[in-house]
């Protein structure tokens, strides 16, 4: 039986609970990234990495990047956790940009999580705020998923976290 650890990152708590409910399934070790070091993780067979989309970054992929040479002949799974409805070309750009090159093999799962502007830091609403006034020039007929989720978001909380989506990265480990 393989050994696995989920290393997550997470901001405003919808990683941390995908983080949480993937460790009950698969009854495995979890730990947060940033209490992480490279000799606890190189204990385990199968590492799964979770954080949330920041600016299409995922949080927490630095520490892969990082420590992949030491990593490289583990199982690695990545799920990224992000506010926008789940669309196929979006999914692929977020994970073109965050991994490439050595990392580009490693299977890559999204989960949608949650907005909730009353527990944003004052500098995340702002961007927020911001990038919502640019999408609001635009006509709404012309808006990308992301878009759409966004405007509709704003001024009100919402969770969309779902078991449903920990299924596909059970279904890839097993």
């Amino acid at each position: 039986m393989k050994s696995i650890l989920i290393i997550y990152q997470s901001k405003y708590g919808a990683t941390k609970k995908y983080a949480e409910w993937l460790a009950e399934e698969l009854s495995c070790d979890l730990i947060e990234t940033k209490k992480a070091t490279i000799e606890q993780i190189n204990m385990y067979d199968v590492i799964i990495l979770g954080g949330g989309i920041y600016a299409t970054g995922i949080a927490g992929i630095s520490f892969l990047k990082k420590h992949y040479i030491k990593l490289k002949d583990k199982d690695i799974l990545v799920f990224a956790v992000g506010a926008s409805p789940s669309n196929e070309k979006a999914i692929a750009a977020v994970k073109e940009g965050n991994l490439k090159n050595e990392l580009a093999h490693i299977p890559f799962f999204y989960c949608r999580g949650a907005w909730n502007e009353d527990i944003m830091s004052w500098k995340d609403r702002t961007l927020c705020n911001m990038l919502k006034k640019a999408v609001a020039k635009k006509d709404p007929a012309t808006y990308e998923p992301w878009e759409s989720a966004l405007m509709q978001a704003v001024g009100s909380n919402c969770d969309w976290t779902d078991k449903e989506y920990i299924k596909q990265i059970i279904a890839q480990i097993k």
